[in-house]
């Protein structure tokens, strides 16, 4: 927490208290600055003529209206350097138990991106093991993209595989309003898989004020600007999750007064959401920075004001959903979407990638349609029925979020699955490529 510091001017007449910020009246305080407000920390968010208005991250309880209110002068900022690697971090940057401070050269949070001119377009294959991401969805360095998932689906685990099998340099976890369960899961996972040396957690527990969580994604991302701009390292951002972070805008905006837009979020919420997804990058040197983040659904609704503003900044989304035949969460080959995967499929990837997802995807279209003739009471054809054992093999086999194999071995399953079912002049493949893996 930072110290208050001589000669610097004390206000104790507030204007305004509400349940998450306090108003007052005062000169030359800056936007985003910190300030504590009777011993807590706040930071500026709005400034009208003289009266500034401060959100107070552990809340105003007990806060009354000559409460001592003193500016700091400066933003918030992470002390970065090699020693974050192995850490865990609360809200404010500080480590988590015993831990030293960390030593380091202090960067200022929620600066701007990096500079376009800088930047060139994504082209380097991650690979996570997980076929429904890497066969159907590839994902690109330098890469924003949300999964989409319902509050009951295991998709913290999810991230946490993808975590420990993504080939890069550093992972930075970014938790918000996490249940003490899947804050101790993730440390355990990092912790046995003794992959902590490439790992960074910034947490906010569900324990802790909501408001805390705002400053988590921008935390986060200093950390890996740190090491992709200045280190050239490639760094997988995982935020968990972007609704807790709309929440806590919600609440601040709310409690300011300010005209809620849809479903009670705030105006500013795409600008808000954008600038941390912005925060991606391929860099020239070779350093980057992809982010998945995770933005859970009420009732599977996509059209709610986070997925859909999330749908407009991210290039795609990985949807989440149980499969009724199964009974495994799978990564839904329908509702998701990598808008990059075509840089590098086929190219990154073995020759048949492109066409063995097409086929697959449409193979399993047809069994959808051949449920659904089925549900109405209609007649299945030989087709139909072969497709329905295609479909329950491919989502078991390759769509299934607990799997971890390689490409390869993902085709070489898909074309198992081909063979088994259909003909070849069915799968529609080209000759050359048929001939070549047909099993």
């Amino acid at each position: 927490m930072m110290e208050k510091k001589a000669f610097q001017k004390v206000y104790t007449k507030l204007q305004a208290i509400t349940k998450a910020t306090v108003a007052v009246r005062a000169e030359g305080a800056g936007n985003e600055e910190l300030a504590m407000v009777g011993g807590r920390l706040a930071q500026v968010v709005r400034i009208i003529g003289d009266t500034v208005t401060l959100q107070v991250f552990a809340g105003t309880e007990g806060i009354s209206t000559d409460t001592e209110v003193i500016f700091l002068g400066e933003p918030p900022a992470l002390n970065v350097g090699d020693d974050l690697a192995g850490r865990f971090f609360d809200a404010y940057g500080k480590p988590m138990g015993e831990d030293a401070e960390i030593r380091g050269e202090k960067r200022y949070i929620g600066g701007p991106s990096v500079n376009p001119y800088r930047r060139k377009q994504p082209s380097e294959y991650i690979h996570t093991g997980v076929a429904g991401i890497d066969l159907n969805n590839a994902l690109v360095s330098g890469q924003k993209i949300p999964f989409f998932a319902d509050p009951d689906q295991p998709y913290n685990q999810v991230m946490a595989m993808v975590a420990l099998r993504a080939k890069v340099d550093k992972i930075i976890l970014g938790g918000m309003g996490l249940s003490n369960d899947d804050f101790l899961y993730f440390k355990k996972v990092f912790e046995n898989a003794g992959a902590l040396n490439r790992i960074i957690c910034f947490a906010n527990t569900t324990e802790q004020p909501p408001i805390e969580r705002l400053l988590i994604p921008d935390m986060a991302l200093t950390a890996a600007e740190y090491f992709a701009v200045d280190k050239n390292e490639n760094v997988l951002v995982l935020l968990t999750d972007m609704t807790q972070y709309a929440d806590a805008l919600s609440i601040v905006s709310n409690r300011m007064d300010q005209i809620p837009s849809k479903d009670s979020m705030p105006g500013s919420l795409y600008s808000d959401l954008a600038k941390i997804y912005e925060k991606a990058v391929q860099l020239p040197e070779g350093g980057s920075i992809t982010i998945i983040a995770v933005t859970t659904l009420n009732d599977g609704d996509i059209t709610h004001a986070v997925p859909d503003n999330t749908g407009y900044i991210t290039e795609g989304q990985l949807f989440l959903r149980r499969d009724s035949d199964t009974g495994k969460v799978v990564v839904d080959p329908f509702r998701s979407l990598s808008r990059l995967k075509q840089l590098v499929i086929g190219k990154q990837t073995r020759e048949d990638h492109p066409q063995v997802m097409n086929s697959a995807v449409r193979l399993y279209a047809d069994a959808a349609n051949a449920k659904t003739k089925l549900e109405n009471g209609f007649e299945l054809s030989d087709y139909d029925k072969r497709c329905m054992g295609f479909a329950k093999e491919y989502s078991e086999h390759l769509l299934a979020v607990d799997l971890n194999i390689d490409s390869v071995e993902m085709l070489d399953r898909a074309w198992g699955l081909f063979a088994k079912y259909f003909r070849r002049e069915e799968v529609r493949i080209k000759d050359e490529l048929t001939a070549k893996y047909w099993k």
